[in-house]
């Protein structure tokens, strides 16, 4: 079989890309070992996070290393054993965070961000899926005064830089807002332009479905025997060998077992995450996205239940579970809101890769002809994945591109 590309990973960056390659002619086959969407994209807070132009950074304070080092919050916990293998992620990251170069990594990032909304919207109209969209954004909830004046007073500078839109909430128009919310906040903020989905996974497929109507094919396959060819690239798949003149590689926290071979070496760390679905008790409505700020955990009312998500995990990408983050979260988030029963037979686990300076790898690779690069999205993956997908695009099909998209390129990350 052969085809004009093929894209290495169904998530949301490879279903993305792959879509825009048939919106501009190209045969494409979209090549996955699991079914599309089932792996990170399948697993995260539901945003489309228009707000989200500071990446998450790592902690500066001493005082909150040193809390953080202690291994008992919801929002990050880590492996002991992990960290000798992710030290030096963990020291450019913690380099990259400090205030002056995390202001620049902000300016750099903000562009990818500032399309988020239009370009999913081009997308969703033509997939026919508007029914899973939101659009009413989400809110944080404060439990005391001294957080909600520091982040009001970070939304207001993000606000002046960026054009980003909020609300500030005292303890009643909160309550008026979710009035099955305990009385433990006093007031809360609310990003008004993100878009939240009701379903992540769904999403993707209803995805998957316009690239099929464009002419498009997903089959699984082994991304691991990627070989060049005279003529390009050639992968195995179920259905047998498939070659075409480029290939995208958008395998997310996977993408070293590409790259590395080919002899890329990108320092890439891996944050893992945690989530799970839960009835509501006495007929009780969580009405929107909403973040526990100083608890670091989100509540997110999905076509599934109510998901609640995790903050990080660092550890080794394929160690075992160890969801100790939802047990914690789910124990404080008891007591703010009715939860009724777990609905998932177990914890769900994904990974997100990060690079140490939180930007995503984006372009094509460096040393080979028709190899391009669409990774390291860390928490941004669902709402940069038609971004992404329209860069790469543009990029394969000869097009200028719509945005610039030099401070993402390959060559910035490559060893």
């Amino acid at each position: 079989m052969s085809a004009d590309a093929i894209v290495l990973g169904a998530g949301i960056i490879g279903v993305s890309t792959a879509v825009h390659l048939a919106k501009r002619g190209k045969s494409v086959v979209l090549v996955d070992r699991r079914g599309p969407g089932e792996e990170t994209s399948y697993g995260n807070a539901g945003l489309i996070q228009r707000e989200g132009v500071v990446p998450y950074g790592f902690p500066q304070q001493i005082g909150m290393i040193l809390r953080y080092a202690l291994n008992n919050r919801i929002d990050a916990h880590y492996h002991l054993s992990a960290v000798p293998s992710v030290a030096r992620f963990l020291a450019k990251y913690w380099w990259n965070s400090n205030v002056s170069r995390h202001q620049v990594i902000a300016k750099a990032y903000a562009p990818l961000i500032e399309h988020s909304i239009s370009e999913h919207d081009a997308l969703i109209r033509e997939a026919d899926c508007e029914h899973l969209i939101k659009k009413d954004g989400w809110t944080e909830a404060f439990r005391t005064q001294a957080k909600q004046d520091a982040e009001v007073r970070e939304a207001e500078r993000l606000k002046r830089e960026y054009d980003l839109n909020f609300k500030v909430l005292d303890a009643k128009q909160l309550a008026e807002k979710e009035p099955h919310l305990s009385n433990d906040f006093v007031g809360g903020l609310t990003w008004v332009e993100p878009w939240s989905v009701l379903d992540p996974h769904a999403l993707t497929m209803a995805y998957v479905k316009l690239l099929e109507r464009l002419g498009g094919r997903f089959v699984r396959g082994d991304a691991t025997t990627l070989v060049r060819t005279g003529a390009g690239w050639r992968v195995t798949t179920d259905e047998g060998a498939i070659e075409a003149k480029d290939v995208v590689i958008a395998l997310g926290p996977w993408s070293d077992t590409v790259t590395a071979p080919l002899g890329y070496r990108f320092i890439v760390g891996v944050k893992r995450g945690y989530h799970m679905h839960y009835g509501t008790r006495d007929n009780k409505v969580l009405n929107g996205w909403t973040m526990d700020a100083e608890r670091g955990y989100f509540l997110a009312p999905m076509n599934q239940g109510i998901r609640l998500t995790t903050g990080a995990e660092f550890a080794l990408r394929d160690a075992p579970k160890t969801p100790v983050q939802l047990e914690r979260a789910e124990a404080v988030a008891r007591t703010v809101f009715p939860l009724g029963e777990r609905l998932d037979r177990e914890p769900w686990m994904g990974a997100r890769p990060c690079t140490p300076d939180m930007m995503p790898i984006i372009g094509k690779a460096p040393r080979h002809d028709g190899l391009w690069c669409a990774f390291g999205h860390s928490h941004h993956g669902l709402t940069l994945g038609p971004v992404t997908g329209r860069l790469i695009a543009e990029a394969i099909c000869g097009e200028k591109p719509f945005m610039d998209a030099s401070a993402y390129r390959p060559e910035r990350f490559a060893i």
